[in-house]
């Protein structure tokens, strides 16, 4: 069902303002019922596109977390309409600089990467910088991830070359492994420990030429950018997926949620979309299956460390529990689930100045249980 459909499935019982962490962080957002089904209805009728929510504060306090469409007893994709009336906003209100830099985090990797790693680190550390960053709108407070000095692609393309035709013919399956600009830009070593262990179990991993998948184009307001990715996505991996039962495995909630569920919200129309969304799915649940099928095995050992695991909202939204924890009890660490809340930080939402405090007070539940821990 498409999000516009679900508008009148709304029955205003405000359920969704109970579970929205930025209704309970700020007076500034007028909360999901209202910027969402409720205006939908005038936007609906109205044929400007401007609505009866006229500023975009209403819409730009939405920081796509899932939690109001989690909450819905009805199945109203709140956060979707939200997005979709932002997108309309932005198309005739050219949004900010900041927000553009923001919304490019593998065009800005690219270029970091021109550079040594030395003076990006500097770059993005030292006082002048973030003092220029804060006065960008990128607030100073906020710490910002360092780009890593050769990406998950490069090392990939490396790799791939170095293997001898005996480790090639051991690669008897195929899975298709979608990083995403987290993995490919700021850390690699993820995308490569999921490499070793797919091989392990005789899998070839084939990384296409992927496109950011357009989680931060959305929320940043470059709808039209975002579909062009998806659009670009969907054509670099139906080939993979067409000529069997081929994974497309992410290690990034978010990733996995727009290419899951979200470009047939946003992009129902996108070609091959319907091939390629039943092949999408959880690299630890996937690694899951491997183990409990026999295909894997983990060489364990003793190991006193205690990790805390924090269950993203975007993971949480999908309603596939939550596998990355039950893979690590698998591999018996010493693990306590976090259960705190929304971490805040929304992709980009928290770094921006006018956020920053609000994403903080978000996540404040999830920073307490983790310094408890």
């Amino acid at each position: 069902m498409k999000p516009i459909e679900t508008v009148d499935k709304c029955t205003t019982c405000s359920t969704c303002v109970a579970y929205c962490p930025v209704t309970r962080a700020t007076r500034a957002f007028k909360g999901p019922k209202l910027t969402g089904p409720s205006s939908e209805r005038f936007r609906l009728f109205d044929e400007t596109g401007g609505g009866e929510i006229s500023e975009i504060e209403a819409l730009d306090y939405c920081s796509n977390c899932k939690n109001c469409d989690i909450a819905c007893p009805s199945g109203v994709k709140i956060s979707t309409l939200n997005m979709l009336a932002r997108a309309d906003w932005c198309r005739k209100h050219k949004p900010p600089l900041r927000d553009w830099v923001l919304a490019h985090g593998r065009a800005l990797g690219k270029l970091a990467r021109r550079f040594p790693n030395w003076m990006v680190r500097l770059g993005s550390t030292n006082a002048l910088s973030r003092l220029l960053l804060d006065k960008f709108g990128v607030d100073r407070r906020a710490p910002m991830p360092v780009f890593a000095e050769r990406s998950f692609s490069e090392w990939m393309e490396a790799h791939n070359a170095g293997l001898s035709p005996t480790e090639r013919r051991n690669l008897t399956k195929k899975a298709v492994f979608f990083p995403g600009c987290f993995v490919n830009d700021y850390d690699p070593q993820t995308g490569q420990d999921l490499v070793f262990l797919l091989e392990k179990a005789g899998y070839e991993v084939i990384v296409p030429d992927f496109q950011c998948c357009g989680v931060p184009l959305v929320a940043n307001g470059f709808f039209d950018e975002a579909k062009a990715a998806a659009e670009a996505n969907l054509a670099a991996l139906v080939p993979h997926v067409a000529s069997g039962d081929v994974p497309v495995l992410t290690v990034c909630p978010s990733c996995q949620l727009m290419l899951k569920q979200e470009y047939g919200e946003f992009f129902p129309d996108a070609p091959g979309l319907s091939a390629v969304v039943p092949h999408v799915q959880d690299a630890c649940e996937f690694l899951i299956g491997l183990l409990e099928s026999g295909e894997l095995e983990l060489d364990l050992r003793e190991d006193a460390t205690k990790l805390i695991y924090h269950a993203p909202c975007h993971l949480r939204a999908q309603g596939t529990g939550k596998p990355g924890l039950e893979l690590l009890r698998m591999a018996e660490a010493h693990v306590e689930d976090a259960r705190a809340g929304c971490c805040g930080i929304s992709g980009s939402y928290g770094f921006k100045k006018e956020k920053y405090d609000v994403a903080a007070t978000v996540g404040a539940e999830l920073f307490q249980a983790v310094k408890d821990s």
